[in-house]
């Protein structure tokens, strides 16, 4: 099976023109659900992991932004995770549809002291249009509605060492090859991000992790840094969590801009999540922030043999 899929990914190198894949920064992966941001989380954990997510944004504002998800990730065998995800994502006058499949190894450098170290890529598509039948304007150079399809990978390494985790990715890694729109479109549209964090569990019923989720855009230079912080009260393996994210961005002088409070509740193979974003930038005057909701279910038992995946 690992032969197979490590055969596909190589086929699709060859086959795939680089281009770019562009998904709105989802919070949820607050959400007990980093596999959104990682491929490299793919097959943690005893279960198939099913999240369905909606993000509505600028509440307030006509032709707002809106996207919805649909991820799953588990296991194979002991070692090896297998994941996918598609999004459909719209804004104005712009629209995307897409997904990613993702394939992840795990190792075990000492079984003592719980210390792993994972490895993962993922293979990216998306589909762009541009619907141009509301613009207003006589500008010639605006004209016919637009599409294209692009795909790029993802790739990443993640290290776990007792309570502690460090998740290293960079996304779009194949150079764009051409211009779908305009002459001033970057070509190199590499990103960089570093997942963080460190869970206090010594007490059964009580679990504080507090973390950190920063992007590179090699663009634009763009940056943005998330500081989390969430509570959990344990009832077995039964939970209720609750938390807070800020982001902040180098173009502000990384001063905050958004605050997310997020609360969930997990029980048996149910899962929900509910977070609202508060806009803490000037467009705070025109929107009444921004909706996330997460929906999961935990299907197909099988406890792994291996630590690094249990």
């Amino acid at each position: 099976m690992k032969k197979i899929i490590i055969f596909i990914c190589i086929l699709c190198t060859f086959l795939a023109r680089g281009q770019e894949f562009s998904m709105p920064l989802l919070s949820q992966y607050i959400s007990e659900n980093p596999y959104i941001i990682s491929p490299t989380f793919a097959g943690i954990g005893p279960y198939f992991q099913l999240r369905v997510s909606g993000m509505e944004q600028w509440v307030g504002l006509k032709n707002a932004p809106g996207t919805q998800t649909i991820s799953l990730d588990g296991r194979l065998g002991d070692v090896d995770g297998v994941g996918m995800l598609l999004f459909n994502d719209s804004n104005g006058n712009t629209k995307q549809y897409g997904g990613l499949i993702s394939y992840a190894h795990h190792l075990t450098l000492n079984d003592y002291r719980d210390q792993f170290l994972s490895f993962g890529i993922s293979y990216r598509f998306t589909q762009f249009k541009l619907d141009v039948s509301n613009f207003n304007g006589d500008d010639p150079s605006v004209y016919g509605d637009k599409s294209t399809f692009n795909s790029n990978f993802d790739v990443g390494v993640l290290y776990r060492f007792e309570s502690f985790y460090l998740s290293l990715n960079t996304s779009n890694i194949l150079d764009k090859s051409a211009r779908a729109f305009a002459d001033s479109e970057p070509l190199k549209l590499r990103n960089y991000s570093l997942y963080t964090g460190f869970i206090f569990d010594n007490n059964p019923y009580h679990q504080l992790e507090i973390s950190m989720f920063g992007r590179y855009f090699e663009s634009d230079t763009r940056s943005s840094i998330d500081l989390n912080v969430k509570y959990r009260k344990l009832y077995g393996e039964n939970y209720f969590w609750a938390g807070a994210s800020i982001r902040t961005t180098n173009d502000t002088g990384f001063k905050p801009v958004s605050l997310t409070p997020m609360a969930g509740l997990k029980h048996d193979k149910f899962y929900v999540s509910y977070g609202f974003e508060v806009n803490l930038g000037s467009i705070i005057q025109y929107n009444m922030g921004t909706h996330l909701i997460t929906l999961g279910m935990d299907f197909l038992y099988n406890p792994s043999s291996r630590r690094c995946t249990q």
